[in-house]
């Protein structure tokens, strides 16, 4: 019988978990279930607060990693009640855990995780740690995805950007011929939530209609993109630690509404992306969008429209949901360190080296 695996995931917008149980015995992979439990309220907050120095702590840490197991672990079950599926068709979970440090320049990356506990919850095998291997090799740890990117969307004669709009955006750059390179281009969804839930008390702007209803600023605009992360080249990658409310406010011009701002950095997402693409894809001939961003309607039209002549859609036309993207990629991680098979990240983090990526925490 076909071995499946599971991955579960928690992105930077801290919105949930995400869990998929995938067969790789497809091509493109089958998403078998897909379940998201949202956090609760109280434990985003801790976990948005502990991105931060001045609210850090040893045990704040602690406590909330205990919580993210268990909401892993509901994640997980959900996903296997949905397909009627018992923990032994499960071969092993890849479970990323909750950045809330990544520090590249300075050597480490920081994801709470209690992969333990959640292998003793759930009854599975679990893999984890990603990033630091890849970090110990002398890259940047992030990001991961543009690997599973490569295995499942690269094309035999088109060029294709595949771009993630998370909490932070990034591409992979798909090129017949030539190994897949990837890096982080932005803010993706980081800023947009965090000013909506400021001035609307929403967790995020719903379809990009708040935007959708304001005004551009071209000051504004220019401002946000000379930050020095835009124009650094690849390897490249960032965070919370950079693109946050407080870099946000020492940029906004005095007598802007807020509705204003809101499409401002609508339209700074969509360039950010625009731009990357067309910076280092240039014969790109489709870029596909996944994550949470890849359902904002007025966020997908504005990069169809700044990368024209290049065909975008989401990953939903290539066989994989966009939704599930970043799950199915823990689960194919999980898959590649049970095989003890190297995965290749020079071209994008500026490892050393292909390097077999996770720990194991058996059952």
């Amino acid at each position: 019988m076909t071995p499946l695996y599971a991955g579960v995931m928690s992105g930077t917008s801290l919105d949930g978990a995400d869990a998929a149980i995938v067969d790789f015995e497809h091509s493109p992979p089958r998403t078998v279930a897909f379940a998201t439990i949202d956090f609760a309220p109280d434990l985003r907050k801790r976990l948005l607060a502990l991105n931060y120095a001045e609210t850090d702590s040893l045990d704040a840490s602690a406590e909330a990693t205990i919580d993210l197991a268990e909401a892993y672990a509901a994640a997980v079950r959900e996903t296997m009640a949905r397909a009627s599926l018992g923990r032994e068709r499960i071969a092993a979970i890849g479970c990323h855990g909750q950045t809330v440090r990544h520090r590249p320049e300075r050597g480490f990356t920081i994801q709470l995780n209690d992969p333990a506990r959640l292998a003793e919850l759930v009854g599975i095998d679990v893999v984890a740690d990603f990033r630091r291997r890849d970090m110990a090799a002398g890259g940047q740890g992030a990001p991961l995805a543009p690997a599973f990117h490569d295995h499942v969307f690269r094309h035999a004669t088109i060029a294709r950007a595949i771009v993630n709009v998370g909490g932070i955006s990034n591409v992979s750059l798909l090129v017949p011929g030539k190994p897949h390179t990837g890096f982080d281009c932005g803010p993706g969804n980081v800023l947009l939530d965090a000013w909506a839930q400021r001035h609307l008390g929403t967790p995020y702007d719903e379809d990009g209609k708040w935007a959708g209803g304001g005004k551009v600023e071209p000051r504004f605009l220019a401002s946000l993109l000379a930050d020095p992360f835009f124009d650094k080249p690849p390897p490249k990658s960032t965070g919370r630690e950079l693109f946050n409310l407080e870099w946000l406010d020492a940029k906004v011009p005095k007598g802007t509404t807020a509705q204003d701002i809101q499409a401002t950095l609508l339209e700074a997402t969509a360039r950010s992306i625009a731009d990357a693409v067309a910076r280092y894809g240039a014969v790109v001939g489709e870029v596909a969008l996944c994550g949470g961003g890849a359902r904002n309607p007025a966020l997908l039209s504005r990069v169809r429209e700044l990368c024209k002549p290049a065909r975008v859609t989401t990953t939903d036309t290539l066989g994989i949901p966009s939704g599930h993207v970043e799950a199915a990629a823990f689960a194919w991680f999980a898959m590649k360190c049970l095989r003890r098979e190297a995965i290749d990240l020079r071209g994008v983090t500026g490892a050393n080296g292909p390097r077999i990526l996770g720990a194991i925490y058996p059952a």
